[in-house]
């Protein structure tokens, strides 16, 4: 990019300005509004720690959000964006400027007045996301080192799923669903082997990673071959985990109202009795 005219400053942090190919775009980046007024120029490749909101909804829903927003936190969560992407190289994208924003604007308040919100899907996120998860604990304690404000650790886990929604591309909404039919299907996994799993242990993150990847698989239509033999002789051998490997695939099917193919009971049958082992 290059020279962009400022078209308004906003405030301290953020700017719009005439973009050659975009028309109008806004600029967010810590401290960039300083001492700039309308018609001055902007170098953004001499502005470190820049972002450009190309997409008209996400720039009206940003702007939407400034009023009600400290200028010192804004500054704060700025630079906790900019850590999120050095820290996973990502091209974020854009609805996490506005969908961040809002939820920090909102947990900082809450934890400033001393209120605590319980995250049910925390374990199911750690063991989901794990690199999204260390990351966002760098976020909390970013925040921590720059306002003194000690977020819950339930925190780290709301902000691992927008930061796994921003670097896939996925909807919020999606991810959340994903995270809560997890949890139902380990809740079902337990209650048939009647012991609860360790949320600590490789076992729990093989498993959840395996429904995670199945579901991945049924929403993206990808179809895995079945060993017809092996079928066959896990249905004789293991019908215990064969019936609840069909009836995690019926809840998966209802959630997600896709097709499950077949072969994804086999290697669930087989991860089942796996797990089965562990704890006769």
């Amino acid at each position: 990019m290059a020279n962009l005219l400022i078209d308004k400053v906003l405030n301290n942090n953020v700017l719009i300005a005439e973009h050659p190919s975009y028309e109008e775009v806004v600029l967010i980046g810590k401290g960039i509004g300083f001492n700039r007024k309308r018609g001055d120029y902007i170098d953004t490749d001499a502005v470190e720690k820049l972002f450009v909101l190309k997409n008209e909804k996400e720039q009206e829903n940003y702007i939407k959000l400034l009023p009600f927003i400290d200028n010192d936190f804004l500054e704060v969560i700025i630079t906790a964006i900019d850590l999120i992407k050095q820290r996973t190289h990502s091209v974020l994208n854009e609805h996490i400027h506005v969908a961040l924003t809002d939820h920090l604007m909102f947990a900082l308040t809450r934890a400033s007045q001393g209120m605590d919100m319980k995250n049910p899907f925390l374990v199911e996120t750690k063991a989901l996301y794990r690199h999204e998860y260390e990351v966002a604990a760098e976020v909390v304690q970013h925040i921590k080192e720059k306002t003194g404000i000690s977020l819950p650790v339930g925190e780290i886990g709301f902000i691992a799923l927008h930061i796994h929604s921003a670097i896939t591309n996925k909807n919020l909404s999606d991810v959340n669903q994903h995270s809560q039919l997890v949890s139902r299907l380990v809740e079902m996994v337990e209650e048939q082997f009647q012991f609860d799993i360790d949320k600590e242990s490789i076992d729990y993150i093989r498993l959840v990673r395996h429904l995670r990847f199945a579901i991945d698989r049924v929403t993206k239509g990808e179809k895995v071959e079945e060993p017809e033999k092996i079928a066959s002789l896990l249905k004789e051998e293991y019908p215990v985990c064969y019936n609840l490997s069909w009836k995690l695939i019926k809840v998966m099917q209802q959630s997600l109202k896709l097709k499950v193919f077949d072969a994804e009971a086999v290697y669930l049958t087989i991860h089942l009795q796996r797990l089965q082992n562990k704890f006769k």
